[in-house]
């Protein structure tokens, strides 16, 4: 890239944290603990809702793109600040700087729209739950997520646009730890007003307007919730929300203390602080909030990460049930086909057992997992030859 002055800048030099050598050995370790964490969390959310077929439902689908966000938004800062606390290189190319800032502001820029049709998914699933299914289909999730995706990067093409053709003389110091817009501006020696202005507006697009479409959203959430009459029924309704809500204010507090905040209030050495927030420990926290206050991410984890083995339990159960279901039938009139991955009835066999099933099933009808089965043989012409659609047998 070559500035207006038709200098080329060779190189930037990032402050990061300056501290004594032990204590960037244990920043260091620091931070490499949280980027490897953040990885393996966030991969693990993608890999699960991937691999999860009851999952696959749009406020999932939302999910697994911000985990992959994350694990792109925490690898442009982190890796090279790594880098700096081991061999002490805080050199930075032009071009990497700007390479930098690019993918910074479009990633950030991104999360900020997609939090904003989170909001807008979970509004419609709480406040229209007869026609999500219609306003929500797969196809206008992915609508969303591609606009999500778009629009940030769009947005950062744009101020990278006026940013990389300002001049820069002077100092090439930049009191940061990774290259961020007010740092690159504060050493720029020529008319910087339009740059600041298209940094502005597009601000005001890209994080106010997402903003206020979560806050509009959760407004209503809010209101349709506190109509639920049983706290029963509203303490599962802001359940599937509470998660988001606090991802979002944990992630727009930070950010906009960082960028809406007036001049006067500005200082580096805070600013290094906050951002070290919102680009390293909110990529971090999200995949732990999540898995913490949702259920059924938390049993598709466990189910991901120790497979089959790992639900003695509910094999038990099925086992049992396979049991009691051998003992009711005669098995050489209706074999039972079994096989390690999965179970089936014959069609003429499921039908003759129902009667069989529901006497030996009524003492557990307060046991949905096991009553399920039971409801199942009921509509052998819905089920055509599967008995059990979702249900994973252990081999017997």
């Amino acid at each position: 890239m070559r500035n207006l002055s038709g200098d080329y800048i060779v190189e930037f030099v990032l402050v990061g944290f300056p501290t004594s050598p032990p204590l960037q050995l244990l920043l260091f370790a620091l931070f490499l603990a949280i980027f490897l964490l953040t990885l393996l969390e966030n991969a693990l959310i993608v890999s699960t809702i991937w691999l999860t077929p009851s999952l696959h439902r749009p406020m999932y689908f939302f999910l697994g793109h911000l985990s992959f966000l994350e694990l792109w938004y925490i690898n442009v800062t982190v890796p090279r600040l790594l880098g700096a606390f081991l061999t002490q290189e805080h050199r930075v190319s032009y071009v990497g700087c700007m390479t930098q800032l690019y993918f910074f502001i479009a990633l950030a820029c991104t999360e900020c729209v997609l939090l904003a049709v989170m909001a807008y998914d979970r509004y419609l699933a709480i406040c229209e739950p007869l026609r999500y299914p219609s306003l929500m289909p797969f196809s206008m999730a992915t609508r969303l997520a591609a606009f999500s995706w778009g629009s940030g990067f769009f947005s950062s093409m744009m101020k990278l646009l006026f940013i990389s053709r300002l001049s820069y003389c002077g100092s090439n110091i930049i009191n940061h730890f990774f290259c961020d817009i007010s740092p690159l501006l504060n050493l720029t020696c020529s008319n910087k007003e339009q740059a600041e202005l298209v940094d502005f507006l597009l601000a005001l697009v890209m994080i106010l307007l997402p903003l206020l479409a979560v806050v509009s959203s959760y407004a209503a959430i809010i209101a349709t919730i506190l109509r639920i009459p049983t706290a029963q029924g509203r303490h599962k309704a802001f359940s599937t929300c509470a998660s988001h809500l606090a991802v979002v204010v944990i992630y727009y507090s930070s950010t906009l203390f960082t960028y809406a905040r007036p001049r006067a209030m500005y200082t580096f050495n805070q600013s290094k602080v906050i951002s070290v927030l919102y680009a390293v420990i909110v990529p971090c926290l999200n995949p732990a909030i999540y898995c913490l206050r949702n259920k059924e991410v938390k049993d598709a984890l466990r189910k991901t990460v120790l497979g089959n083995s790992g639900c003695p339990g509910n094999c038990c159960k099925r086992y049992w049930l396979l049991c009691t279901l051998r003992s009711k039938v005669k098995m050489a009139q209706a074999p039972l086909c079994v096989n390690h991955m999965s179970s089936h009835l014959c069609y003429d066999f499921a039908s003759r057992l129902a009667p069989h099933l529901l006497s030996a099933l009524l003492p557990h009808k307060r046991n949905p997992s096991i009553c399920h089965a039971a409801m199942l043989c009921f509509y052998p012409t819905i089920l055509q030859v599967k008995l059990f659609p979702s249900v994973t047998f252990c081999s017997v």
